[in-house]
């Protein structure tokens, strides 16, 4: 049975990380189970670990702390106002099919931006969902013995926006960042929003 975990207070990157980790040894070891976290983070940079890091333009200017992680992709922005997903998953039973949960992540953050109003959606060849040419949610995952690890991040209000202009956000060159109160028009909270999601997702990896 997949549960769904949210965590009220935004909490550093570092646990953020030590409790993936603990939660993917526990499925391994049998004593865990498919658990989806939400939560907010404390204002940090993340990179997948890539010889290419230019997306960080110049990390020692940055406001904020850098961390080199086990995901896919270029550098990205996590803070307060963005709700951050991380699906730890069996994908054994599941298919081992990364490119299926990745538009599993899609397609729940997609019905979830319709419910405000927002009609976001996939653009050819790049992950994530946007709105136009506006980026809303982010996505990178990893896996260990095909258990998924990280996951997505997806802006909820006006607040997080800022730091992405110091960093070529997921190394698209021009890419726009957007938020969901933006793009509905009106304010929503982290908490309004992850209501949705979380009722998304346990219906999309119900399927």
């Amino acid at each position: 049975m997949l549960k769904i975990i949210h965590l009220s207070d935004a909490i550093a990157y570092e646990d953020g990380l030590r409790l993936q980790e603990e939660h993917v040894a526990a499925i391994l070891d049998g004593t865990g189970s498919d658990t989806i976290f939400l939560l907010e983070h404390q204002a940090v940079y993340t990179i997948g670990r890539l010889r290419d890091q230019s997306s960080l333009r110049d990390s020692s200017l940055l406001p904020f702390p850098v961390h080199e992680i086990n995901r896919g992709g270029q550098a990205t922005y996590h803070g307060p106002g963005q709700l951050v997903g991380y699906p730890i998953l069996d994908l054994n039973p599941r298919g081992k099919d990364l490119h299926e949960h990745l538009r599993i992540l899609e397609e729940a953050l997609i019905r979830s931006c319709q419910h405000f109003g927002v009609q976001a959606g996939r653009r050819d060849g790049l992950t994530g969902v946007w709105v136009e040419n506006r980026k809303i949610a982010s996505i990178g995952v990893g896996v260990r013995k095909w258990i998924s690890m990280h996951g997505f991040a997806i802006n909820i209000t006006k607040e997080c926006l800022p730091p992405f202009f110091a960093i070529t956000p997921c190394g698209i060159d021009g890419v726009a960042m957007g938020c969901l109160e933006d793009e509905a028009g009106r304010g929503i909270t982290v908490a309004e929003a992850a209501a949705v999601i979380e009722k998304e997702l346990l219906v999309a990896f119900s399927k």
